[in-house]
């Protein structure tokens, strides 16, 4: 007779579509029942992709159905919807962003961490979870999401209502100052232009419903953030490092900074955090390694990942290809996308200022 431990085990062999993590390490599967040669189970998750359910229900059936003794297999499926927001949480300004329903901060206490590479990659693998998705590149001093996603051109301004209509590659909305600027001409602007122009991005552009907006913030904790983080009605915040001490002691000042503000921390990224020689395989922590994962059990967030060293990411923000579209089956392809389902998983499971909606059932015999 089959046991519940056996089809655990089984189900760990079942990778949830995209990501390198099984459903069981994911949490996903729940209410194992096993009754004589009758197995049963369910499997709770949220996703937008119709096609996702059916995939897990075939592939886990077919791998309890090589346990020894197992007949009959039912799968039930918990998809749970998409919540809006009830509240405006964090202390924003309402009528900001209101078609959006999450709106996630990507921040760095200092420059050169890869927070711009992270906000990228965050959100097309957010798109590839099967999300709507906006880009803001709000780093009005460096300017980069317009070549990071490959966007030419200038935006258009919709006649109806005067709005600036985003720009859009590989399925992402985006808005950047490097798009209605010279790119050889530095910003030099005082602190009351740069935030005429982050208001303009937040009210003047026509973004429409989308499930998630990723704001690439400017790096440190000037008033540039500070401002931004009061006006915008923000779900949560990710803080990128490296794993180098003086990164840390950064991250820990961004960190204090949103705890100041009243905006959840949804986790610490560790940004290149080794790196695998291509020909030996090897593996080099450059940087050390870990620090990130300390500093986010020491403050009590979240550790969302580490993003391993690889010449594609930096080929593929440099050519308009990031490494999640160019090379999806590269780790660091993989640690984006799992950082992305984590905070999705973690939002969508209970972030403040969010309703519970009730759960769709389908069963699958």
């Amino acid at each position: 007779m089959p046991t519940p431990e056996q089809v655990l085990e089984a189900l760990k062999k079942v990778r949830f579509p995209g990501l390198s993590r099984d459903i069981v390490s994911f949490g996903f599967v729940r209410d194992v029942k096993v009754d004589g040669s009758n197995v049963s189970f369910t499997i709770h998750f949220s996703t937008e992709n119709p096609n996702v359910g059916q995939q897990l229900a075939r592939d886990s059936e077919a791998a309890v159905r090589a346990i020894s003794g197992v007949e009959n297999v039912r799968v039930n499926l918990e998809i749970a919807p998409r919540q809006m927001s009830g509240a405006v949480p964090a202390g924003g300004q309402a009528g900001i962003l209101e078609g959006v329903r999450y709106k996630i901060a990507v921040a760095s206490g200092k420059g050169g961490v890869g927070k711009s590479t992270v906000s990228t990659n965050l959100s097309l693998s957010l798109r590839a979870l099967g999300h709507t998705v906006g880009l803001l590149d709000a780093d009005i001093y460096g300017p980069s999401q317009q070549m990071m996603l490959g966007i030419e051109g200038r935006p258009q301004i919709d006649e109806r209502d005067e709005k600036i209509m985003p720009m859009e590659n590989h399925g992402v909305k985006t808005m950047s100052l490097g798009l209605i600027t010279d790119p050889d001409t530095p910003v030099i602007w005082r602190g009351p232009m740069v935030m005429k122009a982050l208001d303009q991005f937040l009210t003047d552009v026509k973004w429409g419903v989308l499930d998630f907006m990723v704001i690439d913030l400017p790096p440190g904790t000037g008033d540039a953030q500070l401002t931004l983080t009061q006006k915008v009605p923000l779900t949560g915040a990710v803080i990128v490092t490296t794993p180098q001490d003086v990164a840390l002691i950064d991250a820990r000042k961004g960190l204090a900074m949103f705890r100041k503000v009243n905006v959840p921390v949804l986790g610490i990224v560790e940004n290149m955090s080794y790196y695998i020689c291509q020909h030996c395989g090897e593996r080099t922590e450059i940087f050390g390694h870990g620090g990130g994962k300390k500093t986010a059990e020491m403050l009590g967030v979240p550790f969302l990942g580490e993003v391993p060293i690889d010449p594609q990411v930096v080929i593929g923000g440099d050519t308009g290809s990031p490494i999640v579209v160019s090379h999806p089956q590269l780790p660091a392809a993989q640690a984006f996308r799992e950082i992305a389902a984590k905070i999705v998983q973690q939002i969508e499971s209970g972030a403040p200022g969010h309703t519970h909606g009730v759960h769709e059932h389908a069963h699958i015999h």
